[in-house]
């Protein structure tokens, strides 16, 4: 962690509804004046997709198992250090995966490939990192002791599940048994690198769909955030007005006394009115630590 130079990272599976976090964070930081740095999980893969490919049929072949949940298919070592590198000086090093052709397009690459890696300078107020493993510890890295507030994109499995496998038919044209099949084949990961972050997070969104979502491989419709509650809970997070939130968010309640329940459709308002005041703190106390720096550096 770093006063000077704070790091955000929301961290969620895959499907999970991180990157509509994202279009709320985006508008945070417009509101409050803040230049950030973007950072994408998927950046810190460490194959391409033909060579993920070969992995994966390689590992079939000695019948162990590779998945974007876990350590063989992702470097740790290079997101760690970005963490780190970005906590003490604001500068570091980053790519772009590039998932679709009209993102490769630019680039003159084919999709699945990375853009280079480039330095970025100072002048940021902060990082903000998006993507599968923002909390991630094994026994050789520690992402989440860099992170200065860590948010978890949590649906309840099916829903998760629903959203993936949806997502990867429609936009990225696999088919079902495809999608079904890679999340048989990550689920060791998954419960290996992915769960244990969430309870290592200062704040879960979690969405609980209020229909019918008990055979997530038959559906065929994502339940909108109108038939859902949104349950949020605070860890190590200091100083929240609860009674402010159950004001302002009209059919809000107390679940448990760290956690409150939203209607999906206040979601996005909700995240605003609890996220905004703790990144604004953190843009004041790198304020106040970079004028200590000045102040000892005039002596």
């Amino acid at each position: 962690m770093s006063s000077r130079n704070p790091i955000i990272a929301v961290t969620g599976s895959s499907g999970a509804g991180t990157s509509t976090t994202t279009a709320a964070f985006e508008h945070i930081f417009r509101t409050l004046g803040i230049s950030s740095v973007n950072v994408e999980g998927d950046s810190f893969h460490r194959f391409s997709r033909q060579e993920m490919d070969m992995e994966k049929r390689k590992a079939k072949e000695a019948r162990t198992n590779i998945s974007y949940f876990g350590d063989l298919a992702n470097d740790f070592n290079s997101l760690e250090k970005l963490f780190k590198d970005y906590g003490e000086t604001g500068t570091g090093k980053i790519r772009r995966y590039l998932h679709t052709f009209d993102e490769a397009v630019p680039y003159n690459q084919m999709p699945g490939t990375f853009t280079p890696w480039e330095n970025f300078g100072e002048g940021t107020d902060l990082l903000y990192y998006e993507g599968l493993h923002g909390g991630v510890v094994t026994k050789d890295n520690d992402v989440a002791k860099h992170v200065d507030l860590l948010i978890g994109m949590v649906p309840i499995v099916n829903l998760e599940w629903i959203q993936k496998i949806i997502r990867d038919t429609n936009k990225r044209g696999h088919s079902r048994e495809a999608v079904t099949a890679s999340i048989v084949r990550s689920m060791e990961d998954y419960i290996s690198f992915i769960t244990p972050q969430f309870s290592r997070t200062h704040i879960n969104f979690q969405r609980v769909p209020t229909v019918d979502t008990s055979n997530p491989f038959s559906a065929k419709a994502i339940p909108s955030l109108d038939e859902s509650f949104v349950v949020i809970r605070f860890r190590e997070v200091k100083n929240v007005d609860f009674q402010y939130y159950l004001r302002m968010i009209d059919g809000s309640f107390m679940s448990r006394i760290n956690t409150l329940v939203v209607p999906g459709g206040k979601m996005g308002l909700a995240m605003e009115l609890i996220l905004t005041p703790l990144i604004s703190d953190l843009i004041d106390r790198k304020t106040q630590a970079n004028k200590q720096l000045d102040w000892m550096s005039d002596l």
